[in-house]
Protein backbone atom coordinates (compact mmCIF):
# COMPACT_ATOMS: atom_id res chain seq x y z
CA UNK A 1 0.00 0.00 0.00
CA UNK A 2 1.01 3.45 -0.78
CA UNK A 3 -0.23 6.85 1.47
CA UNK A 4 -2.35 9.21 -1.48
CA UNK A 5 -3.20 12.53 -0.03
CA UNK A 6 -2.37 10.75 3.63
CA UNK A 7 -4.86 7.75 2.91
CA UNK A 8 -3.92 4.38 2.18
CA UNK A 9 -4.06 2.99 -1.81
CA UNK A 10 -3.08 -0.50 -2.03
CA UNK A 11 -1.50 -1.02 -5.09
CA UNK A 12 -4.09 -3.66 -6.90
CA UNK A 13 -6.88 -1.02 -6.29
CA UNK A 14 -4.66 1.71 -8.17
CA UNK A 15 -3.71 -0.25 -11.10
CA UNK A 16 -7.45 -1.63 -11.59
CA UNK A 17 -8.77 1.87 -11.22
CA UNK A 18 -6.22 3.00 -13.98
CA UNK A 19 -6.25 0.59 -16.29
CA UNK A 20 -10.07 0.83 -15.99
CA UNK A 21 -9.48 4.49 -16.38
CA UNK A 22 -7.58 3.93 -19.93
CA UNK A 23 -10.68 1.54 -20.97
CA UNK A 24 -13.19 4.02 -20.66
CA UNK A 25 -11.52 6.68 -22.32
CA UNK A 26 -10.77 3.98 -25.03
CA UNK A 27 -14.05 3.30 -25.63
CA UNK A 28 -14.82 6.76 -25.73
CA UNK A 29 -12.99 7.64 -28.24
CA UNK A 30 -14.03 4.32 -30.09
CA UNK A 31 -17.54 4.94 -29.62
CA UNK A 32 -16.34 8.96 -31.29
CA UNK A 33 -14.77 7.07 -34.65
CA UNK A 34 -17.61 4.42 -34.78
CA UNK A 35 -20.51 6.95 -35.46
CA UNK A 36 -18.45 9.52 -37.31
CA UNK A 37 -17.90 6.52 -40.01
CA UNK A 38 -21.45 5.44 -39.81
CA UNK A 39 -22.49 9.38 -40.26
CA UNK A 40 -20.15 9.92 -42.81
CA UNK A 41 -18.19 12.46 -41.47
CA UNK A 42 -14.20 12.44 -40.62
CA UNK A 43 -13.63 12.11 -36.61
CA UNK A 44 -11.29 15.09 -36.89
CA UNK A 45 -8.05 15.94 -34.38
CA UNK A 46 -8.37 14.62 -30.96
CA UNK A 47 -8.05 17.46 -29.27
CA UNK A 48 -11.54 18.73 -30.18
CA UNK A 49 -12.68 15.76 -28.46
CA UNK A 50 -10.65 15.75 -25.77
CA UNK A 51 -13.53 17.47 -23.23
CA UNK A 52 -16.42 15.15 -24.01
CA UNK A 53 -14.09 12.17 -23.78
CA UNK A 54 -12.56 13.08 -20.81
CA UNK A 55 -16.11 13.78 -19.13
CA UNK A 56 -17.13 10.48 -20.15
CA UNK A 57 -13.70 8.52 -18.63
CA UNK A 58 -14.20 10.58 -15.29
CA UNK A 59 -17.89 10.33 -14.78
CA UNK A 60 -17.79 6.66 -15.20
CA UNK A 61 -14.71 6.24 -12.62
CA UNK A 62 -16.26 8.01 -10.07
CA UNK A 63 -19.56 5.97 -10.46
CA UNK A 64 -17.55 2.67 -9.92
CA UNK A 65 -15.57 4.39 -6.77
CA UNK A 66 -19.62 5.17 -5.99
CA UNK A 67 -20.76 1.69 -6.29
CA UNK A 68 -17.88 -0.07 -4.64
CA UNK A 69 -16.23 -1.55 -7.80
CA UNK A 70 -13.32 -1.42 -6.30
CA UNK A 71 -13.59 -2.97 -2.22
CA UNK A 72 -12.07 -6.10 -1.63
CA UNK A 73 -15.13 -8.48 -2.51
CA UNK A 74 -15.06 -6.74 -6.22
CA UNK A 75 -11.95 -8.02 -7.10
CA UNK A 76 -12.03 -11.55 -5.51
CA UNK A 77 -15.81 -12.33 -6.72
CA UNK A 78 -16.50 -11.93 -10.88
CA UNK A 79 -20.58 -12.04 -10.44
CA UNK A 80 -20.16 -9.12 -7.50
CA UNK A 81 -17.81 -7.40 -9.44
CA UNK A 82 -20.43 -7.68 -12.55
CA UNK A 83 -23.41 -6.64 -10.58
CA UNK A 84 -21.27 -3.43 -9.04
CA UNK A 85 -20.36 -2.68 -13.03
CA UNK A 86 -23.96 -2.77 -14.25
CA UNK A 87 -24.91 0.07 -11.23
CA UNK A 88 -21.94 1.91 -12.26
CA UNK A 89 -22.69 2.64 -16.15
CA UNK A 90 -26.38 2.83 -15.20
CA UNK A 91 -24.74 5.76 -12.29
CA UNK A 92 -22.63 7.06 -14.97
CA UNK A 93 -25.22 7.69 -17.70
CA UNK A 94 -26.94 9.74 -14.61
CA UNK A 95 -23.62 11.41 -13.77
CA UNK A 96 -23.13 12.69 -17.22
CA UNK A 97 -26.84 13.37 -17.83
CA UNK A 98 -26.62 15.93 -15.18
CA UNK A 99 -23.03 17.50 -16.68
CA UNK A 100 -24.99 17.80 -19.95
CA UNK A 101 -27.96 19.57 -18.60
CA UNK A 102 -25.04 22.23 -17.02
CA UNK A 103 -22.52 22.14 -19.77
CA UNK A 104 -24.12 20.97 -23.08
CA UNK A 105 -20.70 20.90 -25.01
CA UNK A 106 -18.62 18.81 -22.15
CA UNK A 107 -20.43 15.72 -23.16
CA UNK A 108 -20.72 13.47 -25.83
CA UNK A 109 -23.86 13.05 -28.80
CA UNK A 110 -26.70 10.99 -27.29
CA UNK A 111 -25.87 8.08 -30.15
CA UNK A 112 -21.88 8.24 -29.22
CA UNK A 113 -22.53 7.43 -25.39
CA UNK A 114 -24.55 4.50 -26.36
CA UNK A 115 -21.84 3.40 -28.43
CA UNK A 116 -19.23 3.64 -25.91
CA UNK A 117 -20.86 3.07 -22.66
CA UNK A 118 -21.50 -0.66 -24.36
CA UNK A 119 -18.26 -0.58 -25.16
CA UNK A 120 -17.28 0.42 -21.77
CA UNK A 121 -18.88 -2.19 -20.15
CA UNK A 122 -17.92 -4.83 -22.51
CA UNK A 123 -14.42 -3.91 -21.76
CA UNK A 124 -14.77 -3.51 -18.10
CA UNK A 125 -15.96 -6.82 -18.12
CA UNK A 126 -12.84 -8.00 -20.04
CA UNK A 127 -10.76 -6.51 -18.07
CA UNK A 128 -12.00 -7.91 -14.65
CA UNK A 129 -12.00 -11.26 -16.20
CA UNK A 130 -8.60 -11.39 -17.40
CA UNK A 131 -7.30 -10.11 -13.93
CA UNK A 132 -9.14 -12.73 -12.06
CA UNK A 133 -8.36 -15.17 -14.48
CA UNK A 134 -4.48 -14.41 -15.06
CA UNK A 135 -3.11 -12.43 -12.25
CA UNK A 136 -4.84 -13.78 -9.28
CA UNK A 137 -4.68 -12.81 -6.06
CA UNK A 138 -1.09 -13.39 -5.32
CA UNK A 139 0.09 -10.75 -7.50
CA UNK A 140 -0.17 -8.00 -5.31
CA UNK A 141 0.60 -10.34 -1.94
CA UNK A 142 2.95 -9.07 0.47
CA UNK A 143 5.30 -11.08 2.62
CA UNK A 144 4.75 -9.60 6.01
CA UNK A 145 7.61 -10.61 9.22
CA UNK A 146 6.50 -10.55 12.61
CA UNK A 147 8.56 -10.41 15.69
CA UNK A 148 6.72 -11.10 18.38
CA UNK A 149 4.48 -14.07 19.45
CA UNK A 150 2.40 -13.77 21.78
CA UNK A 151 -1.56 -12.28 21.78
CA UNK A 152 -0.84 -9.03 19.51
CA UNK A 153 0.97 -11.35 16.96
CA UNK A 154 -1.72 -13.53 16.78
CA UNK A 155 -4.27 -10.70 15.77
CA UNK A 156 -2.27 -10.28 12.89
CA UNK A 157 -2.51 -13.92 11.75
CA UNK A 158 -5.93 -13.50 11.59
CA UNK A 159 -6.01 -10.62 9.84
CA UNK A 160 -3.85 -12.14 7.02
CA UNK A 161 -6.24 -14.75 7.45
CA UNK A 162 -8.93 -12.46 5.81
CA UNK A 163 -10.53 -13.04 2.22
CA UNK A 164 -8.66 -10.51 0.30
CA UNK A 165 -6.01 -9.16 2.39
CA UNK A 166 -3.14 -9.49 0.04
CA UNK A 167 -0.98 -10.38 3.42
CA UNK A 168 1.34 -13.59 3.67
CA UNK A 169 2.88 -14.03 6.96
CA UNK A 170 6.31 -15.15 6.26
CA UNK A 171 7.01 -16.20 9.32
CA UNK A 172 7.17 -15.09 13.38
CA UNK A 173 9.67 -15.01 15.43
CA UNK A 174 9.48 -15.27 19.67
CA UNK A 175 10.62 -11.84 21.30
CA UNK A 176 10.84 -13.66 24.81
CA UNK A 177 10.28 -17.12 26.66
CA UNK A 178 6.45 -15.73 27.25
CA UNK A 179 5.42 -15.84 24.05
CA UNK A 180 3.77 -18.97 22.93
CA UNK A 181 0.38 -17.88 21.56
CA UNK A 182 1.53 -18.19 17.52
CA UNK A 183 2.35 -21.76 16.81
CA UNK A 184 5.46 -22.26 14.64
CA UNK A 185 7.02 -18.92 16.25
CA UNK A 186 10.74 -19.05 16.04
CA UNK A 187 12.84 -18.37 19.12
CA UNK A 188 14.98 -15.28 18.46
CA UNK A 189 18.32 -16.91 20.06
CA UNK A 190 17.84 -19.86 16.80
CA UNK A 191 19.53 -17.62 14.05
CA UNK A 192 22.15 -15.09 14.70
CA UNK A 193 21.44 -12.44 12.10
CA UNK A 194 17.87 -10.80 11.63
CA UNK A 195 18.59 -9.55 8.52
CA UNK A 196 19.87 -12.50 6.97
CA UNK A 197 16.76 -14.31 8.52
CA UNK A 198 14.71 -11.05 6.68
CA UNK A 199 16.11 -11.85 3.35
CA UNK A 200 15.84 -15.25 3.14
CA UNK A 201 12.65 -15.45 4.01
CA UNK A 202 12.09 -12.99 1.08
CA UNK A 203 10.57 -10.56 3.38
CA UNK A 204 9.33 -6.85 1.85
CA UNK A 205 8.26 -5.46 5.83
CA UNK A 206 9.08 -6.58 9.65
CA UNK A 207 6.02 -5.55 11.68
CA UNK A 208 7.10 -5.18 15.66
CA UNK A 209 4.35 -6.77 17.78
CA UNK A 210 6.12 -8.11 20.62
CA UNK A 211 4.45 -8.32 24.11
CA UNK A 212 7.23 -6.23 26.36
CA UNK A 213 9.06 -3.66 24.00
CA UNK A 214 11.36 -2.49 26.69
CA UNK A 215 14.46 -4.35 26.27
CA UNK A 216 13.23 -6.75 23.31
CA UNK A 217 13.95 -4.81 20.90
CA UNK A 218 17.07 -5.62 18.45
CA UNK A 219 17.32 -1.99 17.40
CA UNK A 220 20.87 -2.65 15.52
CA UNK A 221 19.03 -5.72 13.44
CA UNK A 222 16.11 -3.29 12.68
CA UNK A 223 18.70 -0.97 11.60
CA UNK A 224 19.83 -3.25 8.84
CA UNK A 225 17.34 -4.57 8.22
CA UNK A 226 15.96 -0.93 7.56
CA UNK A 227 18.91 -0.43 5.29
CA UNK A 228 18.59 -3.29 3.45
CA UNK A 229 15.17 -1.67 1.70
CA UNK A 230 12.94 -3.43 3.94
CA UNK A 231 10.15 -1.49 5.84
CA UNK A 232 9.82 -1.51 9.39
CA UNK A 233 6.93 -0.81 11.20
CA UNK A 234 4.81 -1.02 14.61
CA UNK A 235 1.91 -2.93 14.85
CA UNK A 236 -0.07 0.40 15.73
CA UNK A 237 0.53 2.17 12.17
CA UNK A 238 0.23 -1.67 10.69
CA UNK A 239 -3.08 -1.98 11.76
CA UNK A 240 -4.33 1.29 10.91
CA UNK A 241 -2.72 0.83 7.33
CA UNK A 242 -4.50 -2.63 6.52
CA UNK A 243 -7.83 -1.75 8.11
CA UNK A 244 -8.19 2.05 7.95
CA UNK A 245 -8.94 2.13 11.72
CA UNK A 246 -7.08 3.43 14.33
CA UNK A 247 -6.46 0.13 16.42
CA UNK A 248 -7.52 1.29 20.21
CA UNK A 249 -6.25 -1.88 21.61
CA UNK A 250 -2.68 -1.51 20.54
CA UNK A 251 -2.52 2.68 20.17
CA UNK A 252 -1.06 4.71 22.78
CA UNK A 253 -1.27 8.77 23.17
CA UNK A 254 2.46 9.16 22.65
CA UNK A 255 1.76 7.47 19.04
CA UNK A 256 -0.92 10.06 18.19
CA UNK A 257 0.71 12.99 19.66
CA UNK A 258 3.76 12.06 17.48
CA UNK A 259 2.08 10.96 14.37
CA UNK A 260 2.22 13.46 11.62
CA UNK A 261 -1.85 13.26 11.60
CA UNK A 262 -4.68 15.23 13.05
CA UNK A 263 -4.16 18.14 10.58
CA UNK A 264 -7.68 18.97 9.79
CA UNK A 265 -7.37 22.75 11.05
CA UNK A 266 -5.52 23.70 8.59
CA UNK A 267 -6.83 26.87 6.96
CA UNK A 268 -7.16 26.23 3.65
CA UNK A 269 -8.85 22.89 4.25
CA UNK A 270 -10.75 24.37 7.00
CA UNK A 271 -12.25 27.03 4.63
CA UNK A 272 -12.38 24.65 1.45
CA UNK A 273 -15.08 22.31 3.51
CA UNK A 274 -17.17 25.37 4.96
CA UNK A 275 -17.53 26.74 1.60
CA UNK A 276 -18.43 23.29 0.08
CA UNK A 277 -21.18 22.66 2.97
CA UNK A 278 -23.07 25.74 1.98
CA UNK A 279 -22.77 25.48 -1.62
CA UNK A 280 -23.66 21.30 -1.23
CA UNK A 281 -26.26 21.63 1.55
CA UNK A 282 -28.24 24.58 -0.21
CA UNK A 283 -27.98 22.55 -3.97
CA UNK A 284 -29.26 19.48 -1.96
CA UNK A 285 -31.99 21.36 0.35
CA UNK A 286 -33.42 22.57 -2.80
CA UNK A 287 -33.35 19.41 -4.80
CA UNK A 288 -35.03 17.12 -1.78
CA UNK A 289 -37.69 19.52 -0.81
CA UNK A 290 -40.23 17.36 -2.32
CA UNK A 291 -38.71 14.28 -0.82
CA UNK A 292 -38.80 16.17 2.68
CA UNK A 293 -42.53 16.80 2.03
CA UNK A 294 -43.82 13.71 0.67
CA UNK A 295 -42.14 11.87 3.67
CA UNK A 296 -43.34 14.72 6.14
CA UNK A 297 -46.67 13.86 4.58
CA UNK A 298 -46.14 9.93 4.73
CA UNK A 299 -45.07 10.41 8.71
CA UNK A 300 -47.70 12.54 9.50
CA UNK A 301 -50.51 9.92 7.85
CA UNK A 302 -48.91 7.07 10.04
CA UNK A 303 -48.70 7.86 13.24
CA UNK A 304 -49.59 10.58 15.36
CA UNK A 305 -47.30 13.06 16.56
CA UNK A 306 -44.95 15.73 14.79
CA UNK A 307 -44.11 15.53 11.37
CA UNK A 308 -39.96 16.46 12.49
CA UNK A 309 -38.53 16.13 16.09
CA UNK A 310 -35.69 17.76 17.66
CA UNK A 311 -32.86 16.74 19.52
CA UNK A 312 -29.80 17.22 21.48
CA UNK A 313 -26.59 16.17 20.13
CA UNK A 314 -22.86 17.01 20.68
CA UNK A 315 -20.51 18.92 18.08
CA UNK A 316 -17.52 20.31 17.97
CA UNK A 317 -15.08 21.17 20.95
CA UNK A 318 -17.95 18.91 22.32
CA UNK A 319 -20.59 21.55 22.17
CA UNK A 320 -23.90 20.98 21.95
CA UNK A 321 -26.31 21.47 19.10
CA UNK A 322 -30.18 20.75 17.90
CA UNK A 323 -30.43 18.38 15.30
CA UNK A 324 -33.99 18.17 13.07
CA UNK A 325 -35.09 14.85 11.23
CA UNK A 326 -37.98 13.37 10.12
CA UNK A 327 -39.91 11.44 13.06
CA UNK A 328 -39.26 7.72 12.46
CA UNK A 329 -40.33 6.61 15.58
CA UNK A 330 -43.20 6.35 18.01
CA UNK A 331 -43.48 9.63 20.33
CA UNK A 332 -43.36 6.98 23.20
CA UNK A 333 -40.08 5.57 22.20
CA UNK A 334 -38.27 6.83 25.28
CA UNK A 335 -41.35 7.40 27.49
CA UNK A 336 -39.04 6.39 30.71
CA UNK A 337 -37.09 9.74 30.17
CA UNK A 338 -33.89 8.23 29.29
CA UNK A 339 -31.75 7.15 25.87
CA UNK A 340 -32.42 4.29 24.55
CA UNK A 341 -29.77 2.50 22.10
CA UNK A 342 -31.54 2.06 18.79
CA UNK A 343 -31.19 -1.80 18.16
CA UNK A 344 -32.38 -4.27 14.39
CA UNK A 345 -35.58 -4.33 14.02
CA UNK A 346 -36.53 -1.70 17.01
CA UNK A 347 -40.48 -2.04 17.24
CA UNK A 348 -40.67 1.72 18.13
CA UNK A 349 -39.74 2.70 14.56
CA UNK A 350 -42.91 2.79 12.57
CA UNK A 351 -43.76 1.40 9.41
CA UNK A 352 -42.88 4.86 7.38
CA UNK A 353 -39.79 5.22 9.49
CA UNK A 354 -38.36 1.87 8.44
CA UNK A 355 -38.50 3.31 4.91
CA UNK A 356 -37.12 6.97 5.56
CA UNK A 357 -34.43 5.51 7.25
CA UNK A 358 -33.34 2.74 4.81
CA UNK A 359 -33.49 5.81 1.98
CA UNK A 360 -31.43 8.26 4.26
CA UNK A 361 -35.02 10.42 4.04
CA UNK A 362 -34.78 11.08 7.55
CA UNK A 363 -31.65 12.59 7.40
CA UNK A 364 -32.75 15.12 4.91
CA UNK A 365 -33.51 17.93 7.08
CA UNK A 366 -30.12 17.91 9.11
CA UNK A 367 -29.05 19.58 6.05
CA UNK A 368 -30.31 22.68 7.65
CA UNK A 369 -27.59 22.05 10.27
CA UNK A 370 -24.93 21.59 8.04
CA UNK A 371 -25.55 25.42 6.15
CA UNK A 372 -25.58 27.12 9.75
CA UNK A 373 -22.51 25.47 10.44
CA UNK A 374 -23.12 23.18 13.50
CA UNK A 375 -22.42 20.14 11.02
CA UNK A 376 -20.26 19.25 8.31
CA UNK A 377 -21.49 16.89 5.18
CA UNK A 378 -18.86 14.23 6.10
CA UNK A 379 -17.42 13.95 9.81
CA UNK A 380 -18.30 11.51 12.79
CA UNK A 381 -21.82 10.67 13.49
CA UNK A 382 -23.32 13.31 16.03
CA UNK A 383 -24.21 11.20 19.34
CA UNK A 384 -26.52 12.19 22.22
CA UNK A 385 -25.03 13.71 25.38
CA UNK A 386 -25.75 10.78 27.64
CA UNK A 387 -24.58 8.17 24.78
CA UNK A 388 -21.32 10.44 24.79
CA UNK A 389 -20.67 10.73 28.92
CA UNK A 390 -21.43 7.20 28.79
CA UNK A 391 -18.61 6.29 26.21
CA UNK A 392 -15.86 8.78 27.30
CA UNK A 393 -15.98 6.64 30.42
CA UNK A 394 -15.59 3.43 28.61
CA UNK A 395 -13.43 4.50 25.62
CA UNK A 396 -10.04 5.57 25.53
CA UNK A 397 -10.10 8.71 23.12
CA UNK A 398 -13.52 9.40 22.37
CA UNK A 399 -13.44 12.97 23.16
CA UNK A 400 -10.75 13.42 20.15
CA UNK A 401 -13.47 12.84 17.80
CA UNK A 402 -15.04 15.80 18.75
CA UNK A 403 -12.24 17.83 17.51
CA UNK A 404 -13.90 17.37 14.04
CA UNK A 405 -17.58 18.54 13.09
CA UNK A 406 -19.75 15.80 13.38
CA UNK A 407 -21.04 14.66 9.56
CA UNK A 408 -24.12 13.38 7.55
CA UNK A 409 -21.67 11.15 6.77
CA UNK A 410 -18.45 9.74 7.14
CA UNK A 411 -15.50 7.04 7.31
CA UNK A 412 -17.04 4.90 10.37
CA UNK A 413 -20.66 5.24 8.57
CA UNK A 414 -19.75 3.74 5.25
CA UNK A 415 -17.58 1.21 6.82
CA UNK A 416 -19.35 -0.22 9.22
CA UNK A 417 -23.24 -0.93 10.29
CA UNK A 418 -25.26 1.23 12.37
CA UNK A 419 -23.88 0.18 15.62
CA UNK A 420 -26.36 -0.27 19.14
CA UNK A 421 -23.70 -0.84 22.12
CA UNK A 422 -20.57 -0.17 23.53
CA UNK A 423 -18.69 -2.54 20.89
CA UNK A 424 -20.10 -1.38 18.32
CA UNK A 425 -19.06 2.70 19.34
CA UNK A 426 -15.82 1.22 19.86
CA UNK A 427 -15.42 -0.04 16.29
CA UNK A 428 -16.88 3.06 14.95
CA UNK A 429 -14.37 5.29 16.76
CA UNK A 430 -11.41 3.80 15.47
CA UNK A 431 -12.75 4.57 11.91
CA UNK A 432 -13.34 8.03 13.48
CA UNK A 433 -10.28 8.45 14.78
CA UNK A 434 -8.98 7.56 11.41
CA UNK A 435 -10.86 10.04 9.46
CA UNK A 436 -9.67 13.11 12.25
CA UNK A 437 -6.31 11.70 12.10
CA UNK A 438 -6.04 11.37 8.13
CA UNK A 439 -8.34 14.19 6.75
CA UNK A 440 -8.13 15.41 3.56
CA UNK A 441 -10.00 16.86 0.70
CA UNK A 442 -9.68 13.53 -1.10
CA UNK A 443 -10.91 11.22 1.17
CA UNK A 444 -13.73 13.48 1.52
CA UNK A 445 -14.60 12.89 -1.78
CA UNK A 446 -13.95 9.07 -1.11
CA UNK A 447 -16.57 8.73 1.54
CA UNK A 448 -19.17 11.14 -0.30
CA UNK A 449 -18.92 8.80 -3.36
CA UNK A 450 -18.68 5.87 -1.40
CA UNK A 451 -21.67 7.38 0.64
CA UNK A 452 -23.87 5.93 -2.81
CA UNK A 453 -23.35 2.92 -2.19
CA UNK A 454 -24.71 2.70 1.24
CA UNK A 455 -27.58 4.12 -0.03
CA UNK A 456 -27.95 1.77 -2.79
CA UNK A 457 -27.26 -1.81 -0.44
CA UNK A 458 -28.45 0.20 2.99
CA UNK A 459 -27.43 -3.04 4.73
CA UNK A 460 -26.36 -1.33 8.03
CA UNK A 461 -29.34 1.27 8.09
CA UNK A 462 -31.66 1.26 11.18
Amino acid sequence: MFRFFKHYVSHAVTLMALIEFLALLCAAEGAWHIYAYQAGFHAGPFAERAVPVMTFAIANSLALMAVGAYSSEALRSMGFAVVRLLAAISLGVIFLAVVGFALPNATMWRANSLYAMAIALAALFLIRLIMSQCAGASTFQRRILVLGAGPRAARLAKLAEKPGSGLVMAGFVAMSDKEKTVKGALPRDTFDSLSEHVLALRVGEVVLAPEERRGSLPLSDLLRVKTTGVHVNDIASFIERETGRVDLATTNPSGLIFSDGFSAGQRMSKVGKRIFDIVASLLVLIIGLPLILIGGLAVKLDSKGPIFYRQSRVGLFGEPYDIWKLRSMRTDAEAAGKAVWASENDPRITRVGRIIRKLRIDELPQLWCVLKGDMSFVGPRPERPSFVAELERELPFYAERHMVKPGLTGWAQINYPYGASVEDARVKLEYDLYYAKNYSPFLDLLILLQTVRVVMWPEGAR
